[in-house]
């Protein structure tokens, strides 16, 4: 009887620590690429109860080595399981895994081998835990770590934790209930004498776990104190976020390949991506997206997929037409860039120099470029890019007209059914005075810099319910980050029966160097690249042009060239000589006419019968004022660029105190003032909040420097410019 009692409670207590070990594999789905979780809880719990059993050693082992086998074989390998083909797919699966992990490319590691690693713990935790729970009696130690695991998981990942506290919470003291009562039976030599009276001690213990549990739940408890760290997460499955159903926060940190669900704030992150030393700023294109949901973005253009040499990328976004510059850059990714995609710059034509063996697969719709090795997905941690940096004219642009291919319209004109009337009217509101494409595209392109729109990624609202996304942005809440205004532009031009689509990437980083570089002559900029830089633009179609980049987010810059052409043999015809110019009534070849006009001119003067004179004087000083008023109210603009061009000359540490100190001034004028009491680190924080950036912070810190600890500033004058520059723009802008 004492024996059957003894195995009553460890069983017992060894299902609920079973049970607290559940709670470790729950948020599997949520916070990794695992779908199903089911079958590692039915091989943890034949573990689990394989130990309880203490089977002998020699008879637990192949038990367990035969479930995990099982497992395997069903879940990856075809072969007829213990066949040798079977063994030969096992071998090969280790040799090849331990090879991606010395070689530290743990992205590498196969579905595989990462599920047998994860069933060797499994068995292994199953032993370590029935030590734990009914050899060494010691649960406060794992009942601690896994409400640690439950609350870290709940507040840095998608998983929803809720109820997992709940129950680890009671789990955690009916372990230790049970654990406390055999201590102390055992302490004072109590043997167990039938379960008749186990209501003596159950009852208590359960009333307390339930009072106990009831009061957590009910008590009042603050509000959290901090945003969510990782709303962009979201996005991985299109949950809802903190704010419930439809208002979660769904935005990622970086590039992510999932935009079903735009909006919500996100958190900054400054991890580097990439590396580019290239001739100037580039916008680093990866992918299109054509169809708008009312929600976000999804990609139905997947298709055609074309293994290409990268050596001859036949890949265009614009036409043989456009003029272009053959530049070269090179690119080298952090090691801390996940994915395994090419970033490359418009006019993209060939890589010169990369990996033996690798190729492309390149999605001819919408531009995205995987790279693999063989046949498997890999990273190209470095590739010098030959590409033809396109410069677009304005005419051509203006006289591209509207005559779309079919096959464009058909696929950039979707727009979701329950689109809401006002945007369709807004649209037209925006373009009715343009009469060509471009122009339409540049109208829709400035009228978030013009009508109040704000830049930020913070308390950002995410459409809930029917909320249409770009509708929200336009006429609630005017505040977003690219996401919202690219988008916007998209569903704008496309109610205009213009075809968009919408393009993701990266911007040109920060210039944090130049260098000499051995694939082309002459210096070179260095641009890093992080997942702050990730971003979202627009390209336009025109007919015999192509795709055109259009940057409508307010505070950046399209990085592409636009000109005019201006033909220099119909310029000089069209001014007239004066020989062209001769008429009967204004012969100005005719000496006689010309002298008594004179003669006449004088005598009007003399007379005083005349005020001609007199007019044309208040006309040039009225042309002098008004010339004067508009060089006064502009006068910071063109001072600011006129700066610009001194500045680069300059370099020396008066010329940088100068221009320090006429950005303050601009930043008076365009009321972000300076408190007196300010110092310049805490003004420098009320611009960069003001910009969302830091710029300000790292100019004020180099500033600084220069005045109090006479620092030269020379060998980062690059930089400072860059600095400078971009923040008299964002002020101007």
């Amino acid at each position: 009887m004492q024996e059957r009692q003894t195995f009553i409670y460890k069983l017992v207590l060894y299902i609920t620590g079973f049970l607290l070990f559940c709670e470790w594999l729950r948020p599997l789905e949520s916070i990794s690429e695992t779908n199903d979780v089911t079958v590692f809880f039915i091989y943890a719990t034949f573990c689990f109860f394989v130990s309880f059993l203490q089977i002998p050693w020699y008879l637990s082992i192949p038990l367990k080595g035969l479930g995990l086998a099982f497992i395997i074989d069903g879940l990856y390998i075809a072969e007829r399981i213990f066949s040798p083909d079977w063994f030969t797919v096992i071998f090969e699966q280790i040799v090849f895994n331990i090879q991606m992990i010395q070689s530290q490319e743990w992205w590498q590691m196969t579905p595989l081998f990462r599920s047998l690693l994860f069933l060797i713990l499994l068995w292994l935790m199953s032993y370590l835990l029935y030590y734990w729970f009914v050899v060494a009696g010691r649960m406060l130690f794992f009942v601690l770590l896994t409400l640690i695991f439950v609350t870290v998981t709940d507040t840095f990942t998608l998983y929803d934790g809720k109820w997992a506290i709940v129950r680890t919470f009671i789990l955690g003291m009916v372990a230790l209930g049970l654990s406390s009562f055999a201590k102390e039976m055992d302490k004072e030599s109590i043997a167990f004498k039938g379960l008749q009276k186990a209501h003596v001690w159950a009852l208590p213990l359960l009333a307390i776990i339930l009072c106990s549990s009831a009061a957590a739940y009910a008590s009042p408890k603050l509000s959290p104190q901090w945003p969510d760290p990782v709303p962009y997460l979201e996005s991985a499955t299109g949950g809802p976020g903190p704010g419930g159903e439809g208002n979660g926060t769904v935005q990622k940190v970086g590039y992510g390949e999932d935009d079903s669900r735009l909006g919500g704030s996100f958190i900054q992150d400054d991890t580097p991506v990439f590396e580019a030393v290239v001739d100037g700023e580039r916008y680093w294109r990866i992918e299109s997206k054509d169809t708008y949901t009312g929600k976000g973005w999804e990609d139905t253009l997947e298709e055609p997929v074309t293994n290409m040499d990268p050596g001859n990328i036949t890949y265009e976004t614009f036409a043989d037409t456009v003029e272009v510059e053959e530049q070269t850059a090179l690119i080298t990714m952090s090691d801390q860039a996940s994915f395994r995609k090419l970033v490359y710059p418009y006019g993209l034509s060939s890589l010169i120099r990369y990996p033996a063996n690798y190729d492309l697969l390149v999605h001819e719709n919408t531009g995205e470029m995987d790279t693999v090795k063989g046949d498997s997905p890999a990273k190209l941690n470095t590739a010098i890019i030959n590409y033809d940096f396109p410069a677009f004219e304005y005419n051509q642009l203006r006289e591209a007209g509207d005559d779309d291919p079919q096959e464009i319209r058909d696929r950039y004109l979707q727009l979701p059914d329950d689109l809401p009337n006002r945007v369709r009217n807004l649209a037209g509101e925006i373009v009715q005075e343009e009469e060509n494409r471009y122009d339409r595209a540049k109208a829709v392109e400035s009228y978030f810099s013009s009508n109040g729109f704000e830049y930020s990624t913070t308390d950002v609202a995410v459409p809930s319910g029917d909320e249409d996304y770009v509708d929200q942005f336009l006429f609630e809440t005017q505040l977003g980050y690219c996401d919202n205004f690219s988008t916007s532009m998209v569903v704008l031009l496309r109610s205009e029966g213009i075809p968009a689509r919408w393009v993701k990437g990266f911007t040109g980083g920060e210039r944090v160097d130049s260098r000499e570089t051995s694939f082309t002559d002459g210096v070179k900029d260095v641009y890093e690249v992080t997942s702050e830089n990730a971003h979202s633009w627009v390209e336009v179609y025109f007919p015999d042009v192509g795709w055109v980049p259009f940057e409508p987010t307010k505070g950046f810059t399209n990085s592409t060239d636009f000109y005019t052409d201006i033909d220099t043999d119909d310029s000089e015809d069209s001014v007239a000589t004066p020989e062209e110019n001769e008429t009967p009534e204004n012969d100005m070849g005719n000496p006689q006419q010309m002298e008594e006009e004179e003669q006449n001119s004088d005598s009007a003067g003399a007379d005083g019968s005349s005020d001609q004179n007199y007019t044309w004087l208040w006309v040039m000083l009225a042309i002098v004022g008004v010339a004067g008023l508009v060089l006064y109210v502009t006068r910071f603009r063109w001072m600011s660029f006129f700066l610009i061009w001194k500045y680069r000359k300059n370099k020396d540490e008066n010329t940088y105190e100068k221009a320090y100190l006429y950005l303050l001034k601009l930043l008076h004028h365009k009321g972000i003032k300076r408190e007196p009491e300010q110092t310049l680190r805490d003004y420098a924080n009320k611009v960069d909040r003001h910009y969302q950036s830091n710029d300000m912070r790292r100019l004020t810190n180099h500033y600084e420097r220069v005045i109090y600890r006479n620092e030269s500033q020379y060998s980062h004058w690059p930089k400072v410019t860059e600095l400078w520059e971009n923040l008299i723009k964002k002020t101007l802008s």
